[in-house]
Parts: C-alpha cells; structure tokens; sequence
C-alpha cells in the first residue's frame, strides 16, 4: 500500500534538505516511517498475514540502515531526524 499523492508531497516538502529534494536519506527516512504507521495497524487485526508482514520487515530494515548510513555521516542531521519523527524513545 503506498502514500497518497498529496501526503507524500507533504512529508517530501517537510524533510527535503533543499528544493526538489527527493533522495535524500531523511526524506527516505521520513516516507518509510509514514508507511510503517499505516501498516502497523493492519497486523494487529490481521495475524496471520504474513506475506504482508515480510514486507513490512523488509521497510523496517531498510529505514534501519539508512538511519546508521546518516549516524556514520552527520551525526546532527541523524538526531535532529530522530527528535522530528519520533523514533528511538
């Protein structure tokens, strides 16, 4: 299940380091963390899905090392993506 068009603009124009910014880790950071909310839900009525929740897995490791690829990198970028998204309590 993927963003809404708008949504996505939203989160994209929020976390982009500068004007057409899509690539880079906090943007991606920041999408992934919007599709793990919306899936997580679903696990919770839905316990036998497992196919779905491989792929949910899949989202969480992936945000995972982009989040220890901008650890490595810039340090303050990393906690400051942390405190705004609310990860890592």
């Amino acid at each position: 299940m993927s963003l809404e068009p708008g949504r996505k603009a939203e989160i994209i124009k929020n976390y982009a380091t500068k004007s057409g910014d899509t690539g880079s880790p906090e943007v991606q950071v920041a999408l992934l963390t919007e599709r793990i909310n919306e899936l997580t839900p679903h696990f919770k009525t839905h316990l036998k899905d497992h196919h779905g929740r491989r792929g949910l897995l899949k989202m969480v490791y992936r945000r995972k090392s982009l989040l220890s690829y901008l650890k490595d990198t810039d340090a303050d970028r990393y906690t400051a993506l942390i405190h705004k998204l609310g990860l890592r309590k």
